[in-house]
């Protein structure tokens, strides 16, 4: 099936320096590379109105991008039978709860299993939307709410709330040790120099904003609710970690596991086994792509987070604040 794909947007000062190919990937995430760069070798990109046909062109601030094309079906992975935790549906959306677990999107070492094949099984026609509709993801192990697009113009116009900052997305984690208040982290995320699954707070980065403000103080460690601007790869976990405060059994940057200092025999049976990050996206709010009706979901912090916080709660009673 050839659907027709029409997008427009603006370089901006991130994009300074960068070859065409290279800022329109940024600037429309939600198609690879390398099918910008065969749209612009076919002649379908103009930049200020101009046809431009060359890749390696270098962009400039504020110059005018669009792109008229036809979509050939993108998709390749298999549908596969996996339960969806659904939480909303229409015919232009949906929103679901994930589990830890389950990867998003097909990549190195996940070629199945995944969202991106449960979604070509729930709504085959999904594999006419580019990356089957998927348009912000969540980390394997990260829990909580994500939506979907069911059809091109319903993903072209939540991809542009998400790129205005109009989407609202809020977490719940829990950290390592005891923050006195509230406040915002504003450092770019780039990739790490040296660990190549690794992202790093780098003066190179794209901006990154988190803003976080407490929910619960225990003897400790530290319940936070968090609100993304942005949304950079591994952005909460990176964010925290760079503040000193890094999550709860995060795999990559919590660091050697520290020994939680006069800790219940009970804590520190949970704290160990706690092998994922404690981290959830809790709440969701966005205006539907096609109604414009504003929609606000909530999804209940999931089993191991409420054993933890249990647990700390009972421990901070038995010892007291003694931070």
């Amino acid at each position: 099936m050839t659907q027709h794909v029409e997008l427009n947007g603006v370089i901006d000062t991130t994009h300074l320096g960068m070859r065409l190919d290279q800022a329109l990937a940024d600037l429309f995430p939600d198609y690879s590379r390398s099918r910008i760069k065969e749209w612009i070798l076919a002649g379908k990109v103009t930049l200020d109105g101009e046809t431009v046909t060359k890749p390696r062109e270098k962009v400039l601030v504020h110059q005018q991008v669009a792109i008229q094309a036809t979509l050939e079906e993108e998709v390749s992975s298999r549908p596969q039978e996996i339960d969806l935790d659904i939480v909303y549906e229409d015919e232009h959306i949906l929103v679901i709860n994930k589990p830890a677990d389950l990867v998003v999107h097909p990549g190195a070492g996940n070629a199945d299993g995944t969202i991106l094949n449960a979604l070509l099984f729930h709504c085959p026609e999904i594999a006419n939307v580019p990356r089957a509709g998927i348009v912000h993801r969540l980390d394997k192990d990260t829990t909580g709410l994500m939506v979907v697009a069911k059809t091109v113009p319903a993903q072209t116009h939540l991809v542009a709330q998400l790129q205005a900052r109009e989407i609202t997305r809020e977490y719940e984690a829990i950290a390592h040790g005891t923050l006195t208040a509230g406040g915002t982290v504003d450092a770019n995320i780039g990739r790490h120099p040296q660990k190549r699954t690794h992202m790093a707070v780098t003066e190179i980065g794209k901006p990154a904003v988190t803003h976080y403000r407490i929910a619960e103080k225990f003897r400790a460690h530290t319940r936070l609710r968090l609100r993304l601007e942005t949304g950079r790869t591994h952005q909460i976990r990176v964010h925290m970690a760079h503040i000193k405060h890094p999550l709860v059994g995060d795999p990559l940057y919590q660091g050697r596991p520290r020994p939680t200092k006069g800790a219940s025999e009970e804590l520190q049976q949970v704290l160990k086994g706690f092998r994922r990050q404690a981290l959830h996206a809790v709440k969701l709010e966005l205006a539907h792509p096609v109604t414009s009706e504003w929609m606000q979901w909530h999804a209940p912090v999931p089993q191991d987070m409420v054993k933890l916080t249990e647990a700390l709660r009972r421990d901070t009673a038995e010892r007291g604040m003694d931070y």
